[in-house]
This record gives structure tokens, C-alpha cells and sequence, in this order.
């Protein structure tokens, strides 16, 4: 996940783009949060069968922050969603 966002292969969805807009988050929080931080879930979605990870990191300013998301085939990265703790 780290090299995904590192060489920019990465995307959000609208939905990733309103939750990080309503915790007053930037694009650079979430990245410093994929670069900082573990994954602390994996959760399989019961419907499609794919793996999300919980990615619990920091904001550029230290504030806890998880972020949701997933591996595409082709190597992309989907951050689904993104909230402040």
C-alpha cells in the first residue's frame, strides 16, 4: 500500500472524498496515513468476496485517522473511506 501511494496509484471514490471533506482532512492526511500507519483489520466483504484493510495512521498534524480500502487488480489502490478518531 505504501509504494501504491507513493508512486500516486491510488484513487477515492466520491464517497472517500465527502467523509475526508466532513473530518476536515486532506489528500496529504491520508496519504501520511497509509505511509505512517499498520493495518489493524482485514475484512472480507461477504457480497463481492474482497479483502478492505483498516489502515490506523496519522494526519500530517498527528491526529489519529484510519483509512478504509482495497487493492485493485493492476495494482491500484481504492480508499474507500477515511474518518478521524
Amino acid at each position: 500500500m505504501r509504494e501504491l501511494v507513493r508512486s500516486s496509484r491510488y484513487v477515492m471514490p466520491l464517497h472517500g472524498h465527502v467523509e475526508m471533506e466532513s473530518d476536515r482532512l486532506t489528500l496529504f492526511d491520508v496519504e501520511h496515513c497509509f505511509l505512517t500507519g499498520e493495518i489493524v483489520e482485514r475484512q472480507r466483504d461477504a457480497r463481492t468476496g474482497e479483502w478492505k484493510y483498516l489502515v490506523e495512521g496519522e494526519t500530517g498534524s498527528g491526529r489519529p485517522v484510519v483509512a478504509v480500502s482495497k487493492v485493485e487488480p493492476g495494482e491500484k489502490l481504492v480508499v474507500i473511506t477515511v474518518y478521524r478518531l
